[in-house]
């Protein structure tokens, strides 16, 4: 009598067919050490009628499995478990398991304690305060995805389907190449750019090419935490220099060059990250001059070149380079929606080559049906169109929450109007910390999530940046009012 019956559960309602189901069921029973090598199995045909299925299913499943190496079948003898099988050394799992995976590993890895951890469990009856992202509800889905249908239904689509360049889509890298010497002032050709999923992988890759252990790199006091934790995973040094309002104090950054080696100086000159301040075209010109003279490279991050609302946008540092200093990345998907991890990193024809032949050991290329997707979405001038259109949305919501702010919340917390990006910079007063707010606002459904990543220079500026173009105007009426009955729950 085959003792396990109990322990087969078959179910005709799984698309898994039944003979594989079982193969599965006995190989577990196998590995939990209720069948042992050597073990004669009952027949196909008392098996199929103790499990009221038809033999041919216990037939093909001891067929599988005698092909998988589990069985032997002996002639005139019967099905066995093979019996070359050594016994495998497992833990006893208890009876409501549902998995044999366990929580710690049974091997030994390397932990990064520079890398933080970004997961987090969303609930749908709360405010996540973010610090700039875009409106996912106003992306252009139906027009992307009519583009990619019409992609997909080309006759010759089959060439993109295999392996291609690390490089990146080439009719992506040629739009784009018209389209940021037009938008950016830019000089440069098709050799001079490198699609990336996003500005990280640009980041990422500039950090492994440019520097070593105890290589300096110079950042704001204030500055972009996922850059500086990149930047902290090649063992760099970090040299951090003050930001006033009107940027990076370039000064600082020369009196550092006539002391140390700089590798390099990352920077956000647009919209500087996290306070908002644009770089002085005075000190644009300076640290051209410096990253010149001593040689040193300038990662320029242009997170969000295309949000303006008070004046044209800033042309970034890189369309003045003429020396071959300036790497600069950007991404397509800060402007239409994060999911669409399109980005590009611009340098020096060298440099780029070089990223390209390290991208392909992390990622062996892009996504080419995407990437032409949005060559077309680009040369059709539907990215233009959007941009026009969620201008005019992000203006009129900064203006609300910077009004509802100011008026509700003013005494609290002092702040500067943004003249582009999707975030505010505020300051809360010093006789309030975030951490008191962040737990008095948990209860009225308010996360604030972790505002010590503005800090990690700890200079006790108590600022961080809340984000206003992903909400409605409800949404930030009820975020404001959120936020209104967290200070009360704090001040009284």
């Amino acid at each position: 009598m085959f003792p396990y019956k109990t322990s087969i559960q078959l179910d005709k309602n799984l698309k898994e067919p039944l003979y594989l189901q079982l193969s599965n069921q006995l190989i577990a029973l196998i590995n939990q050490g209720k069948l042992t090598s050597g073990t004669r199995l009952i027949s196909s045909r008392q098996l199929a009628d103790l499990l009221n299925i038809h033999r041919k299913t216990v037939v093909a499943s001891y067929e599988e499995l005698v092909l998988q190496g589990w069985l032997e079948s002996i002639p005139k003898k019967g099905t066995f478990i093979n019996t070359n099988l050594p016994v495998l050394h497992q833990q006893e799992l208890a009876n409501d398991k549902l998995s044999i995976l366990k929580d710690s590993s049974n091997f030994s890895f390397y932990k990064n304690e520079v890398l933080q951890s970004k997961a987090s469990t969303r609930k749908d009856s709360w405010i996540y305060i973010n610090d700039g992202t875009s409106d996912g509800r106003l992306t252009p889905v139906d027009d992307i995805a009519r583009i990619y249908r019409r992609i997909l239904a080309k006759k010759d689509i089959y060439k993109q389907l295999d392996y291609n360049s690390t490089y990146g889509n080439d009719s992506l890298r040629e739009t784009l190449v018209t389209y940021l010497n037009n938008s950016r002032g830019l000089k440069i050709s098709k050799e001079n750019i490198l699609i990336t999923r996003g500005s990280q992988m640009g980041m990422w890759l500039s950090a492994q090419l440019l520097l070593k252990k105890e290589d300096i790199i110079i950042v704001g006091e204030t500055n972009y935490s996922s850059a500086d934790f990149t930047f902290l995973n090649t063992e760099a040094t970090l040299k951090r220099v003050p930001v006033d309002t009107c940027g990076l104090v370039t000064q600082e950054i020369e009196e550092l060059c006539k002391k140390q080696t700089i590798k390099a100086v990352y920077i956000t000159s647009h919209h500087h990250h996290p306070t908002t301040v644009t770089l002085s075209a005075e000190r644009r010109i300076h640290l051209l001059n410096l990253a010149k003279q001593y040689g040193f490279a300038v990662i320029e991050d242009d997170y969000d070149y295309d949000f303006n609302y008070d004046h044209a946008p800033i042309l970034p540092l890189a369309s003045h380079d003429t020396c071959g200093n300036v790497i600069y990345v950007g991404s397509i998907c800060k402007t239409v929606a994060p999911v669409f991890r399109i980005g590009y990193l611009i340098a020096s024809k060298d440099f780029v080559e070089e990223a390209a032949k390290l991208r392909g050991y992390i990622d062996r290329q892009g996504d080419a049906l995407l990437e032409m997707t949005f060559a077309t979405f680009i040369k059709s001038g539907d990215l233009d169109r959007h941009i026009r259109k969620v201008m005019k949305i992000y203006e009129q919501r900064r203006d609300l929450f910077c009004k509802l702010l100011n008026e509700e919340l003013g005494v609290y917390f002092s702040f500067e109007i943004p003249k582009g990006g999707m975030a505010v910079w505020m300051t809360l007063d010093k006789k309030y910390s975030w951490k008191q707010l962040q737990t008095e606002a948990r209860k009225h459904l308010l996360e604030i999530g972790d505002y010590t990543r503005y800090d990690v220079a700890k200079t006790n500026h108590n600022a961080i940046r809340i984000g206003f173009a992903s909400y409605n105007e409800d949404e930030i009426h009820e975020l404001i009012d959120k936020l209104k009955k967290t200070i009360k729950g704090i001040t009284n």
